[in-house]
């Protein structure tokens, strides 16, 4: 591969190889935007229609994707699992470390 990445399904080989080449075969039928992969597309989908399927037990807050859940309940938890190797301060999302840093 031209970066050195190994994958054990040929589908993810072919979906990795889109990172490379730009393709995005998948439109969405209401913008006419344009994906990489299917899964983007139906998040992306999602912001036409309003769908969140993904709630908080706690609170019972409602997201899109996966993702967003998992960083919204570590409000909850307090989980910080990003820490800074220099001064070891812990932020609950990765791009926060980046800026720290």
């Amino acid at each position: 591969s031209q970066c050195g990445k190994a994958f054990s399904k040929n589908s993810s080989f072919v979906s990795h190889q889109r990172t490379h080449s730009g393709e995005k075969p998948y439109q969405c039928s209401q913008c006419d935007k344009y994906f990489s992969r299917t899964s983007s597309l139906i998040m992306h989908q999602r912001t036409h229609t309003g769908e969140k399927p993904y709630q908080c037990a706690q609170c019972d807050k409602a997201f899109s994707g996966v993702s967003s859940l998992i960083m919204h309940q570590r409000t909850h938890t307090g989980e910080k699992p990003y820490q800074c190797i220099q001064c070891e301060k812990a932020f609950s999302r990765n791009s926060n470390l980046i800026i720290h840093q």
